[in-house]
């Protein structure tokens, strides 16, 4: 456990990407970011927590602060061991079958662009093209969702989604599901593009979700703006 936990304090304290180090370092300092610090490393000495350390700000790793131009918003981790690797709705190359709400995502994808399924659900080829994959809540204890809910996460990934409101235009967010949608206040809708439905989970996939076109719509606005669209 140790081992796991020392890779995830130097990321907490050093490890995240530059550009974005260099955004959030008067964030880190805040007190109540030393709070969730220690709530966390507690988590990881007593329990089995999601993802593993090197890859908590692997969403923030993979889409620097100056490529960003899609934000994706999801919940906590996915809590099955194995699946989260520090991406909203992404899971590792061998993870099978996907998760219900990818899988549901693939299929609009399909729907709305003729893309085929692809053969392994790691969204970090998305990221790697600007779409910013953040959860809310950005660890979670196995087999127990919304488990680190209360530890202060949302404290700072609204000031992340403050930030990129603030100190950028044209950003397109996809705001899925009510708890999504919560952040609306937190975005200057004056510069930056929301499409909103409901989640893509069994529960609610049907009554928005597919046929909402957000992957078309999303590449559709970046064209307008000048900006490469991405390839879903």
């Amino acid at each position: 456990m140790q081992k796991e936990l020392r890779p995830f304090l130097f990321i907490m304290e050093v490890q995240i990407e530059s550009s974005w180090k260099a955004l959030l370092a008067d964030e880190f300092e805040k007190p109540y970011f030393t709070q969730l610090v220690g709530k966390v490393k507690n988590s990881y000495q007593k329990a089995d927590v999601w993802p593993k350390g090197k890859l908590i700000f692997n969403a923030f790793e993979k889409c620097p602060f100056d490529q960003l131009k899609v934000v994706i918003l999801g919940q906590d981790p996915y809590p099955t061991p194995g699946h989260a690797h520090g991406l909203c709705f992404s899971v590792k190359e061998d993870v099978r079958p996907f998760p219900k709400s990818l899988n549901n995502i693939f299929k609009e994808i399909q729907t709305d662009l003729g893309i085929d399924v692809p053969d392994n659900g790691n969204l970090e080829r998305w990221a790697e093209q600007g779409v910013f994959l953040l959860n809310t809540v950005l660890t979670v204890n196995a087999h127990q969702p919304n488990s680190h809910k209360t530890f202060g996460w949302e404290t700072f990934t609204n000031e992340v989604i403050h930030r990129i409101s603030t100190q950028k235009e044209n950003v397109v967010f996809l705001l899925w599901g009510s708890q999504a949608q919560k952040k609306i206040e937190l975005i200057d809708q004056n510069k930056h593009h929301i499409l909103k439905t409901v989640h893509p989970s069994p529960l609610s996939a049907h009554r928005g979700f597919f046929g909402c076109k957000h992957f078309s719509k999303t590449n559709e606005i970046l064209t307008s703006k000048g900006q490469k669209p991405i390839n879903w």
